[in-house]
C-alpha cells in the first residue's frame, strides 16, 4: 500500500484486512518488516547502551521498540521518518530509516512534506556519519571523512525517496489508465444503449411507414372494388357487356391489391430483427425504391375514371425523377385523397393538379360538391387517411392543408421539397 491510513480507512470498499491494512498480505508484510527492523534495532541497543552508559537490556528494549515503529509505516508515514531521524545519532535504524523514506515518498503525503523531512533526514545521517567517523579516527583528513558522510547520508536518503515517488507516478498512472478503461466501458455501454433505441425507432418508424402503405392500398383499391361492384350489380341484367368489363376491372384491382400487400408483407418479414441484432435495419429506406412514382399518376386517374368519377388531371412544368421518397409520397397523397373522394364525394367532379416547381413539387386534389344523383358506395372510414398524409408530408419537411372549399367541396394540398431534407 502506498496511500496513508487515513485515506485507506475511508476505501473501506473491497477490504479484508485487520485494521489500517487493506489486504492481509500487506498487514503481514508490514508485521514481517517491523519485526525485522526491532531485530536489527535491538542488536544496535547493545553498542548503544556501551556508548551511552546504560545498561544493556535497557538499550536492547529500547532499539526492540524503535524498530517495531516500522510496522506504522502505511498509517502513520510521518512518525516514522521522524523517529528514524530522531535515532540516527544512535547509529541504529537502517531498515527503519531506508523503508519509512520509500513509504513517505511513495504515500499521497504532500510533496513539501515530503522534501522536508528528506532534507532532515539527509542532514542528520551526514552530522551522525561525520560524528562517528571523526570520533572512531581522529587523525582521518577532513575532505575523506565529508565525502564519505555525505556519500553515505546520500546513499541511505536519495535512493529510496526517488524508488518512492517512482513508485507513487507509477500507480497513479495505472489509476488513471483504470479510470479511462472505466470511463471507455461505460461511453461503449451508452453508445450501444443509444445505437438499441436509434435501432428500435428506425424499427418502429418503418413499421409506421409500411402500415400507411398498406392503410392507402387497402382502402384505394379496395374502394375502387366496392364502386365497380355498385356499377355491376346495377348493370348486370341490362348490359351484360359492360358488366363484364367492370367485373375483370375488379379482378384487376383485387390482384393488384394483393400483389402490392404481399410485397410489403416481405418487406416486414425481411426486416424482422433477429434478437442478436442491435444494428439499425439497412433495407429501411431502400423498400423506398420499390414503391409507385409520379409517372404513374396518369393510370391512378385512369382508374378513378373508370370507377364512373370524373377526374381531370392538370400537370403544369416539366416532369423530372426525384428521390423515391418524394415520388412515393406525392403519389400517396394523390392516391388517398382520390380514395376519399370515392367514400364521401360520390358523383362529384375531382381536379388533380400537380406542378413542378423550383426545388419543389406541389399536388392538389379538390372535389366540388356531390350531384346527389350517385347512390353512396357506404365505405366504411377509420379516419386515418388525412392523419398518415400530413404524417408522410411532415416528415420530409413538406407542408400539408386540407379542408372545405368555399363552393361545398373539400380540398387537400401539399407542397415537398424536390430533394429530401
Amino acid at each position: 500500500m502506498t496511500s496513508t491510513g487515513e485515506e485507506q480507512g475511508k476505501a473501506g470498499a473491497g477490504r479484508d484486512g485487520p485494521l489500517w491494512w487493506d489486504r492481509r498480505r500487506s498487514a503481514l508484510w508490514d508485521v514481517g518488516l517491523g519485526a525485522v527492523s526491532a531485530v536489527e534495532c535491538g542488536v544496535e541497543g547493545v553498542g548503544f547502551a556501551r556508548e551511552a552508559g546504560i545498561p544493556v537490556f535497557t538499550g536492547v528494549l529500547f532499539g526492540l521498540l524503535v524498530g517495531s515503529v516500522l510496522v506504522l509505516r502505511q498509517r502513520w508515514p510521518i512518525v516514522v521518518v521522524l523517529v528514524g531521524i530522531a535515532v540516527s545519532p544512535a547509529a541504529m535504524g537502517f531498515l527503519l530509516g531506508v523503508v519509512g523514506l520509500y513509504t513517505l515518498a511513495a504515500s499521497e503525503v504532500p510533496r513539501r512534506i515530503t522534501a522536508t523531512l528528506a532534507s532532515m533526514s539527509l542532514a542528520a545521517t551526514f552530522v551522525a556519519m561525520y560524528m562517528r567517523t571523526r570520533a572512531a579516527d581522529p587523525e582521518v583528513t577532513l575532505t575523506l571523512v565529508i565525502t564519505l558522510s555525505v556519500f553515505v547520508a546520500v546513499a541511505l536518503t536519495v535512493p529510496p525517496v526517488l524508488f518512492g515517488l517512482y513508485t507513487a507516478a507509477r500507480r497513479r498512472l495505472m489509476e488513471s489508465l483504470q479510470e479511462r478503461a472505466d470511463s471507455l466501458e461505460r461511453e461503449l455501454s451508452l453508445l450501444a444503449d443509444r445505437a438499441e433505441e436509434r435501432a428500435e425507432w428506425a424499427r418502429t418508424e418503418e413499421r409506421t411507414r409500411i402500415a400507411r402503405d398498406m392503410h392507402d392500398v387497402v382502402a384505394h383499391r379496395v374502394s375502387l372494388m366496392v364502386v365497380h361492384a355498385a356499377a355491376l350489380q346495377a348493370i348486370a341484367a341490362k348490359d351484360p357487356v359492360k358488366a363484364a368489363k367492370n367485373a375483370a376491372l375488379v379482378g384487376d384491382m383485387g390482384r393488384q391489391a394483393l400483389t402490392e400487400l404481399r410485397e410489403m408483407l416481405g418487406v416486414l418479414r425481411a426486416q424482422t430483427p433477429k434478437p442478436a441484432a442491435v444494428a439499425v435495419p439497412v433495407a429501411l429506406v431502400g423498400s423506398f425504391e420499390d414503391g409507385p412514382t409520379l409517372g404513374e399518376l396518369e393510370a391512378l386517374v385512369g382508374q378513378s375514371r373508370a370507377a364512373g368519377m370524373v377526374v381531370e388531371l392538370d400537370v403544369r412544368g416539366e416532369y423530372r425523377a426525384y428521390v423515391a421518397e418524394v415520388e412515393q409520397t406525392a403519389y400517396r397523397v394523390v392516391q388517398e385523397a382520390l380514395t376519399n373522394c370515392h367514400k364521401h364525394a360520390a358523383g362529384a367532379r375531382v381536379v388533380v393538379r400537380l406542378a413542378h416547381r423550383q426545388g419543389e413539387v406541389a399536388m392538389q386534389v379538390e372535389n366540388g360538391p356531390c350531384d346527389g344523383k350517385a347512390a353512396e358506395p357506404g365505405l366504411p372510414s377509420g379516419g386515418n387517411g388525412l392523419v398518415g398524409m400530413r404524417e408522410r408530408v411532415l416528415a420530409l419537411g413538406g407542408v400539408f392543408v386540407s379542408g372545405p372549399t368555399d363552393g361545398g367541396g373539400f380540398k387537400v394540398s401539399a407542397v415537398l421539397p424536390s430533394e429530401r431534407g
